[in-house]
């Protein structure tokens, strides 16, 4: 995640899960993140999308022709943007650099929706009052459950649900086939990861589902975040000695040029040494938050850290291509991940 990195609103997962869509007449009601009951257009034709995750899911679904509108992280920062989808970069932003909406831009571009991120929990209501128009706020919330949840909610509303149901089974096929690999290893004997976010490396989250998916241990899971709502956390560097983590991830979604935390920075440091991810040169940049998810990047995340972590069951997966699928299926576009790889730097390990 970049800028309000790791925050996420404080509301119980397990209301996610209650979402409720239903048809009345000619309009949907919809049950967004916050709990808000928002009553949307049967037909939604002008979208303004001003949570990143949300745009790049649109995107996935084909709608990306709908959208009038972007926030100002994709306007500044994102560089997927580019690859999945180039008509976004010419869309303008309505949103300042600390996410307040410009009303009056919106009034102009009019949409007939607009999706907020919950991270700004007031936004919402005060946008759908000041506009009269629908205003969802939906996010993963950091789930892949949550990921998909949200794909089939913003298919329902966008009359994109064939293709919601798409992705969704191409994206639960997909990491099926990983945790089936890895199904009979006990949880004692699956490696100890300790991820370095946010431009610290002591900065970690305290549930990252990709790690957990691939067969990893997160060793920060289970401490208590920084703030409420949040998925950051501070360790000292006692603490992450003592762990001894057998694998380092750091935070690769940032373009090079703009990395503080570096795998020369953390293998040269002298106090790292007796680390064991250190000894056996076991640091490695992954892909990260990026403010939200881009729901084909975690999916490449995940068969990533899976070879990472077990090299001999994942040997005969060509990670790079399949990659390149992954993209494809999602955004319909040739060598998307080969144009991220060489945007990003990435190394040559575990892609070849």
């Amino acid at each position: 995640m970049r800028g309000r990195a790791g925050r996420l609103f404080p509301l119980p997962w397990p209301l996610f899960l209650l979402l409720a869509l239903q048809l009345i007449g000619q309009e949907l009601t919809v049950k967004d993140t916050l709990g808000r009951t928002v009553v949307v257009p049967a037909r939604v034709s002008r979208v303004l999308s001003l949570q990143p995750e949300i745009t790049r899911i649109i995107a996935a679904l084909g709608a990306d022709d709908r959208l009038v509108g972007r926030d100002d992280f994709i306007a500044r920062f994102d560089y997927l943007s580019s690859i999945i989808s180039p008509r976004l970069s010419q869309l303008p932003a309505a949103s300042a650099p600390d996410g307040t909406p410009d009303l009056e831009l919106v009034m102009r571009l009019n949409p007939d929706l607009i999706f907020a991120s919950p991270s700004e929990a007031s936004i919402s209501d005060y946008l759908q009052s000041k506009t009269g128009i629908p205003v969802l706020a939906f996010a993963s919330m950091g789930r892949f459950s949550g990921l998909l949840e949200e794909i089939r909610w913003t298919g329902a509303v966008l009359g994109r649900k064939d293709r919601a149901d798409e992705l969704i089974g191409y994206f639960r096929q997909t990491l099926g086939r990983v945790q089936k690999a890895i199904a009979d290893i006990p949880a004692g004997r699956r490696p100890r990861v300790y991820l370095s976010f946010w431009s610290s490396f002591t900065r970690t989250p305290v549930f990252y589902e990709p790690v957990n998916a691939a067969g990893g241990r997160n060793l920060a899971e289970g401490l208590m975040p920084a703030y409420l709502g949040t998925l950051g956390t501070e360790v000292s560097l006692e603490k992450i000695l003592g762990w001894d983590p057998e694998v380092i991830l750091l935070h690769g979604s940032y373009l090079p040029a703009e990395r503080k935390v570096t795998t020369s920075s953390v293998l040269d440091d002298p106090r790292l040494r007796s680390v064991r991810a250190v000894r056996d040169k076991r640091v490695y940049y992954t892909l990260g938050f990026w403010y939200w998810w881009d729901p084909a990047l975690v999916l490449v995340e995940t068969l990533m850290l899976a070879k990472l972590f077990y090299p001999q069951r994942f040997r005969a997966l060509d990670l790079r291509s399949e990659a390149n699928a992954v993209f494809k299926t999602f955004y319909g576009i040739e060598g998307g991940f080969d144009t991220l790889g060489r945007l990003l730097d990435i190394p040559d390990r575990p892609w070849r």
